[in-house]
């Protein structure tokens, strides 16, 4: 039995974690032989992972394009979409045709798997692992509901996502399951030592991609009234992204230089998580957020905007966490100072909700319930 993992990617999104750790979970617990395909290289920086794990790496696709290959900017990105549809046409096909896996799991740039499926019969059996409820305009909206047919399940992180697609025409329920992510290998060490970060500045800590979904201008902009009352905390923001000039031009402009680090890309941010007094989450959309999830197996508090579709449902409408309006100033800097001047009981409980739901997203918990579709 072969399960095959399609995920390219043109920065590294966490959803990169999710597709590694899915593949380390089926050939941890399981007898599947396990491939990635590779569809211009993307992978070869995770090979040594992925051959320790006994994880087949496939490159699907000779032709040097990886140059060629951008993040920056919506055009950029969308015409490096185009070139990997392309040039993986074929090189996928076969892969299909001639070693015709069981399974073949997708993410991400999921259209091409999908046209191949449309307009071949291929033994293998179709999985689209959904990580947020697409934004469908008429014509993807008709590709998708034709292709949907195709499948032979389709998964969601959340809840909410999931009822969402219920709602959708062709989104038959026995197609539908609920999945959430590998994110965590276990939550038996949740407490790390304390370690000196910028001459031990307390501080609230963000961690993401610098984007617009992320919405750190927003964040600056609610922290330049909460520094003024709260003068001896820090913000730290963790990523890195199109938007770090103009981020750092914002800070300029506030003048907060002496508060608000960009710190950029670290490669080990539990450290910084522990360290923190909270992990604080702005987003506009979210599914919900591998940083809440490994900030509450740290027990660590967190607090976040109540977009679509996740951390609500995570964080238990306030139970397990701070939930404020989104994208809302006052909304954020009240649910902030509520944060401050909780007592510690208060804390504890939501802490210990939050803990105990990170449990749901280990790998362990994660191939549980995915075999049980691939049985279905």
């Amino acid at each position: 039995m072969n399960i095959y993992y399609w995920a390219p990617f043109i920065s590294k999104v966490a959803t990169t974690k999710a597709v590694l750790n899915s593949a380390i979970s089926f050939k941890k617990y399981s007898k599947y032989e396990v491939s990635i395909i590779d569809s211009f290289g993307e992978w070869k920086p995770f090979k040594k992972i992925i051959l320790k794990n006994k994880i087949k790496l496939i490159s699907s696709n000779r032709t040097n394009i990886i140059k060629f290959i951008s993040s920056n900017g919506y055009i950029k990105s969308r015409i490096s979409y185009i070139l990997i549809f392309i040039f993986n046409f074929v090189p996928l096909f076969k892969i299909l045709k001639n070693q015709s896996p069981n399974f073949l799991i997708i993410h991400l740039v999921t259209s091409l798997p999908l046209f191949l499926f449309l307009l071949f019969n291929f033994r293998t059996k179709l999985i689209l692992r959904v990580s947020g409820l697409p934004k469908l305009n008429i014509i993807r909206k008709l590709f998708w509901f034709i292709a949907v047919r195709k499948c032979f399940a389709i998964t969601t992180p959340t809840i909410a996502t999931l009822n969402n697609f219920r709602k959708l025409k062709n989104f038959h329920n026995k197609r539908l399951f609920l999945l959430k992510d590998p994110i965590l290998e276990g939550t038996k060490n949740a407490n790390l030592k304390k370690k000196k970060i910028h001459k031990n500045k307390k501080y609230i800590l963000s961690i993401g991609r610098l984007t617009k979904q992320k919405n750190h201008e927003f964040l600056i902009r609610c922290f330049f009234h909460i520094v003024k009352i709260h003068k001896d905390i820090n913000l730290f923001i963790i990523g890195e992204g199109e938007l770090k000039k103009k981020l750092a031009r914002l800070i300029s402009e506030l003048n907060l230089h002496e508060s608000v680090f960009l710190l950029g890309y670290r490669k080990n941010i539990k450290k910084y998580i522990s360290n923190s007094l909270c992990v604080v989450s702005t987003s506009l959309w979210e599914d919900p957020g591998f940083v809440m999830i490994e900030a509450a197996s740290l027990k660590k508090i967190i607090i976040s905007s109540d977009c679509p579709n996740g951390p609500k449902e995570f964080l238990e409408n306030s139970e397990a966490g701070y939930l404020f309006k989104n994208n809302n100033k006052n909304e954020f800097i009240k649910t902030f100072n509520n944060f401050i001047y909780d007592n510690n009981s208060i804390k504890n409980l939501k802490l210990k909700k939050a803990y105990l739901n990170s449990k749901d997203y280990t790998i362990a918990n994660h191939y549980n319930n995915f075999s049980k579709i691939l049985e279905y």
